[in-house]
């Protein structure tokens, strides 16, 4: 019979799943600035959630791992970081794909973290006094630690994302070059400075941080005053830092496709990523960007197309990562 366990990282102490108990001894998986596990629940044999205190944001914060068969035997396991978008959380891609089965016989550590409902996959300026929340640094150096340390990761890394992950697995890409031999964008935010007579894409980015955040000005500031910082951050504006990065970029226009109920309406929010997604595309093949895409036409701003764009991206992420 499998055992579900919960078990408190704490010394040597295990716990049967269902009860609780504080870390009342020094963790053993830490990275350097001090973030570290104080609990991990395995909920079936290949996913396991942990709960990890970290100095970055200032507060808990939960990543779920997909490990493959044989985890413990190997210490460096390649490694796919799987981003969550706007206003989901770590769960989603395991509660809303197949990726579970998608990646059931592939050598590699599956790892979705936690990044806000509207964390934008950033260091937030907070007008200039920095500090938390700071997902970037959660993701790319004390998670990264974590799981190299105590994980069995190794340091081959490939990154995927949808929406709100979309753009910060190529804002993470670009930002720290060599870190992941492959990104993949699903309906992606890939240019928050886009704008026409109809869109303006930092007054919707505002917008969709001020719905969740009471001061959406704290993420990068001012788009005119802190127009550097929001450059830094655009994966259109770094496309040319992806030179050497292989990308995959998909998404629909908006207009009802394949999944949708006859008489279905357009949806604007992948109309308006569809006009981002050109942006990037031109900008990033102009750079010199290896590049693949599917700009596929017809299509919501849903689950069932992430799921496709996954499994159509899926051989070229195993192929970077060497399996």
């Amino acid at each position: 019979m499998r055992l579900f366990r919960l078990i408190a990282v704490v010394s040597g102490l295990v716990l049967a799943a269902g009860t609780v108990a504080a870390a009342s001894a020094q963790p053993v998986i830490r990275a350097d600035d001090g973030a570290h596990v104080i609990a991990e629940q395995w909920i079936d044999g290949r996913t396991v959630d942990l709960t990890i205190e970290s100095p970055a944001l200032g507060t808990e914060v939960n990543t779920r791992l997909l490990v493959p068969a044989g985890w413990s035997g190997r210490t460096d396991w390649p490694v796919f970081y799987l981003l969550h978008g706007c206003c989901d959380s770590y769960v989603s891609w395991t509660r809303s794909t197949d990726v579970a089965a998608l990646t059931a016989k592939s050598p590699v550590i599956v790892v979705m973290p936690e990044a806000g409902e509207v964390g934008f996959y950033s260091d937030w300026w907070n007008h200039g006094q920095r500090g938390a929340p700071a997902w970037e640094r959660f993701h790319l150096t004390e998670l990264r630690q974590i799981l190299e340390r105590g994980y069995h990761a190794g340091t081959r890394r490939a990154v995927a994302g949808l929406s709100m992950g979309g753009f910060g697995t190529l804002s993470y890409a670009a930002r720290h070059p060599g870190m992941f031999r492959f990104a993949a964008s699903y309906s992606g935010v890939v240019d928050t400075r886009y704008h026409d007579d109809t869109f303006d894409g930092a007054q919707s980015a505002l917008e969709l941080v001020g719905s969740y955040a009471s001061d959406p000005y704290a993420l990068w500031g001012d788009p005119k005053k802190q127009a550097a910082i929001w450059a830094a951050h655009n994966p259109t504006d770094v496309a040319p830092l992806l030179r050497f990065t292989p990308v995959f970029v998909s998404c629909g226009n908006g207009q009802p496709g394949p999944y949708e109920p006859p008489g279905k309406p357009a949806d604007p929010t992948e109309t308006v990523l569809y006009k981002e997604n050109v942006s990037f595309v031109d900008r990033a093949r102009k750079a010199g960007v290896h590049l693949t895409t599917d700009l596929y036409g017809p299509g919501t701003h849903s689950w069932p197309y992430w799921q496709r764009e996954l499994h159509r991206s899926y051989p070229l992420i195993a192929r970077s990562l060497g399996f």
